[in-house]
């Protein structure tokens, strides 16, 4: 009997919401289907960090690990997903801590009630570093979020993306968790082989477990 999926990345497309000053998406056709074309084959153009995305150590850091260099490990396996709806601001401990007993070692947060906004959004839910603390504590590995960042559009120190580099976890961004539920899944979320990059766009699923 076949699982039952839920697709957790938005779509990617010319309006897809970026951070201000980042590439947006961008198609152009190379070759077009024609009597003398038997082929459609296009260009793109976009950030690594348009859409749901997996961010990599390089991201933080010269010379660290890029997209293509990290293990797979984190982005597969059981995860947990945490409401903590409607929060615009830092998520704190205490947030989250009543829901990590046993928790597996991912965890995504979803903090959008309907949909996830089509327009960039300065103000968006975000981690206090004292929570990246609690969750490395319960041995997650991996954190998820809603939103476009684990740290907020106005941070110039990136506490968080600290955090995580100290600790060697892994982030992905820009979920879409409006359509689940609170409790534990499968994740697959694997990100491409880019070898120079520093984040990985990714088809992100949760599956019953």
């Amino acid at each position: 009997m076949n699982r039952k999926i839920w697709d957790i990345s938005p779509p990617i497309h010319s309006q897809s919401p970026v951070f201000p000053g980042d590439a947006p998406y961008q198609q152009t056709w190379t070759w077009q289907l024609s009597d003398t074309c038997p082929v459609n084959v296009s260009t793109l153009r976009l950030s690594p960090h348009v859409g749901a995305h997996a961010d990599a150590p390089l991201h933080y850091k010269a010379g660290a690990a890029s997209a293509g260099m990290m293990d797979l490990h984190p982005f597969l396996g059981p995860c947990r997903v945490l409401h903590v709806i409607g929060c615009t601001g830092l998520i704190q401990p205490h947030h989250i801590e009543h829901a990590l007993l046993y928790a597996p070692p991912r965890i995504l947060v979803r903090t959008y009630k309907d949909q996830v906004p089509h327009v960039w959004e300065d103000s968006f839910a975000a981690f206090a570093p004292e929570t990246i603390d609690l969750l490395h504590a319960h041995g997650i590995r991996l954190i998820g979020i809603d939103t476009p960042s684990i740290d907020p559009a106005s941070s110039k120190s990136l506490d968080s993306h600290k955090r995580i580099l100290s600790y060697d976890m892994r982030v992905l961004e820009n979920l879409d968790l409006c359509a689940v539920d609170a409790g534990d899944y499968e994740l697959i979320a694997l990100p491409l082989k880019l070898m120079e990059a520093d984040a990985s766009p990714v088809r992100a699923v949760l599956r019953a477990l």
